[in-house]
């Protein structure tokens, strides 16, 4: 079944970045990542903009925000044209981390994908953001 092959994945790809992260002595989720990229690639993004980016209640959204500003990565300042609204972005302490945590999902796709050609990868990510889009439309 597609949805076990898919979660078995999930899993192993997901130990791999814990360890991974672990090994390097780094706390970090795959999501936190993948968050922290976001803001730094989008610069004053909004907590709004950033949930809907991610697929995230706000709710939810909110403690991983307060964690990553706790870590000193994330600041949260108010936005210069919109004032009900937070704009994002990394502290440069946080620039710095990503630039660390980048080098070590850089080596751990290396390792998960050791078995793919590149053209493979290529084909995997088309079929993956199908199966996303299908899963999305029901």
């Amino acid at each position: 079944m597609l949805g076990y092959v898919l979660r078995r994945a999930q899993s192993a790809v997901f130990d791999d970045f814990a360890n991974t992260f672990d090994k390097a002595g780094e706390a970090l989720t795959p999501g936190e990542f993948g968050l922290l990229v976001l803001v730094d690639r989008n610069a004053g993004l909004s907590q709004m903009a950033l949930a809907r980016a991610l697929g995230i209640d706000r709710s939810t959204l909110v403690p991983i925000l307060d964690r990553l500003q706790e870590r000193g990565l994330l600041m949260r300042h108010r936005s210069p044209t919109d004032g009900r609204t937070h704009a994002l972005a990394l502290t440069p302490n946080g620039e710095k981390a990503l630039a660390r945590f980048a080098r070590l999902v850089r080596a751990h796709e290396k390792r998960i994908a050791s078995q793919l050609s590149a053209a493979e990868i290529r084909v995997l990510i088309d079929l993956l953001e199908k199966v996303h889009a299908g899963a999305r439309s029901l």
